[in-house]
């Protein structure tokens, strides 16, 4: 059944509010994929922090229009997921990634990030960028390494000192 025009205006305002919030884009052919197999990826992406939209072609070039994925128009071609990062820029990578390894129909035609448009062969690459927490994390790493060693060499000399009078109150001792 056809969609009505409310109904197509609609999709694309939500795939273009969706745009505008995400961190990076992946557009996937989904040709020979069953339904049930389209579900499982559905739930990995919600599970992931992605989202993902089957849509008719010219209805995403309009929805990417004016966003930092009009980049991808010219790669719209036959049947195709569009799958937006929401909470970091490899989520939606990570999600088809995974998927892939199970399902060889489904083939990456294009990536977008940072308004850049990427070849399909560049998801591993954007499917590899840590999460918030894992940035986070290797940052405060980064920041704490300096202060550890500052508090090792202040203790050292006075450590150094402790030692040497131990050492010079047993020889004493032996003496």
């Amino acid at each position: 059944m056809a969609m009505s025009f409310q109904a197509k205006q609609a999709m694309v305002a939500e795939v273009s509010d969706v745009a505008t919030r995400a961190h990076s884009a992946v557009l996937a052919e989904y040709r020979g994929l069953t339904a049930g197999q389209m579900d499982d990826l559905r739930v990995n992406a919600r599970e992931g922090g992605a989202y993902l939209k089957v849509i008719k072609n010219n209805l995403a070039k309009l929805a990417l229009k004016g966003t930092d994925y009009e980049c991808m128009t010219e790669a719209f071609k036959g049947p195709v997921i569009l799958g937006f990062s929401l909470e970091d820029p490899g989520s939606a990578a990570r999600v088809v990634s995974d998927f892939r390894k199970s399902h060889d129909a489904l083939k990456v035609t294009a990536i977008s990030f940072n308004g850049q448009l990427l070849p399909g062969e560049q998801l591993d690459r954007l499917a590899k960028l840590p999460t918030r927490d894992e940035a986070l994390s290797q940052l405060m790493r980064a920041m704490k390494a300096p202060v550890e060693k500052l508090t090792r060499t202040t203790r050292e000399p006075v450590a150094k000192l402790s030692r040497t009078v131990a050492a010079v109150r047993d020889e004493k001792q032996a003496a």
